[in-house]
């Protein structure tokens, strides 16, 4: 299975980051991708305020992003902001294009390092995977990569790989964290994670001017085993990666921490 992360610096203007995300699906599909996943807040940068350019799932950003995966013949799935409850919004990833339609409220927020994610953003619940193909993959949001139940959940319903989409917060050691977050996830649940993260605005040229996290890139593919397959560095990038489907099989037979799991019970 051919993926693609598109590692870019989303600005204020969802309209603007349209035309990035359109930009890349299209290379992405002319590389032979069968998805091409963009990062978390792709319709707008956080530090933008978010609930005046949430849209629903029915609205025209997320239908100009069907309409990009459709002429591109390709799955797409990026991160937006959806409207909720008490003037909060949900901080959703949109799957869709090829008979996916699929969406992910990020269930873990980040209320961390100084930062309340939950001040402005309403938690989602439910878990989520889709079917690229008949090859099973689930969805995952930034802040959800320090929670390994939630990839043991992906692959207890039959995914062989996690869509990781993340506008990771700069600071010391948190690239560090960020790879070693994502290699332990892969091998918590012994899948392949395609960790895609925002371009650090400055090796980008953009000047951010908000405290919130927008990104540090580095995006990167994990194979099952815990080993980084494919990287980026902190600037804007495509990468491409193929996706071993048997492999994970093949890792699971070896290392069986599926498997081995023992639940603690009342004697």
């Amino acid at each position: 299975m051919r993926i693609a992360l598109s590692q870019f610096t989303s600005g204020p203007e969802p309209e603007k980051n349209l035309a990035l995300i359109e930009d890349d699906t299209h290379r992405a599909a002319a590389a032979g991708a069968r998805v091409v996943v963009f990062p978390e807040a792709s319709m707008a940068c956080f530090g933008t305020p978010l609930a005046p350019i949430a849209q629903p799932l029915d609205g025209p950003w997320a239908d100009a992003v069907r309409a990009i995966a459709a002429a591109a013949g390709t799955v797409v799935v990026a991160g937006m902001f959806t409207p909720a409850p008490h003037g909060r919004v949900a901080n959703t990833l949109l799957a869709t294009g090829q008979g996916v339609e699929a969406a992910y409220d990020k269930i873990h927020l980040y209320d961390a390092f100084g930062y309340a994610e939950s001040d402005t953003v309403a938690a989602g619940s439910r878990i989520v995977t889709i079917d690229i193909e008949s090859v099973r993959m689930g969805l995952a949001t930034c802040y959800d990569v320090r929670f390994p139940e939630l990839f043991r959940a992906h692959a207890d319903v039959g995914a062989v790989a996690t869509l990781l989409a993340a506008s990771w917060g700069a600071g010391p050691g948190k690239r560090e964290q960020w790879e070693l977050l994502v290699r332990a996830r892969a091998l918590d649940a012994t899948l392949w994670v395609a960790a895609v993260d925002q371009a650090d605005p400055a090796a980008g040229g953009v000047v951010a001017h908000s405290s919130a996290p927008t990104g540090i890139g580095h995006s990167m593919v994990v194979g099952p085993d815990g080993t980084v397959r494919a990287g980026l560095e902190a600037e804007p990038g495509l990468l491409i990666a193929d996706l071993d489907v048997d492999e994970v099989a093949a890792v699971r037979k070896k290392t069986s921490v599926l498997a081995n799991r023992r639940l603690g019970r009342d004697s």
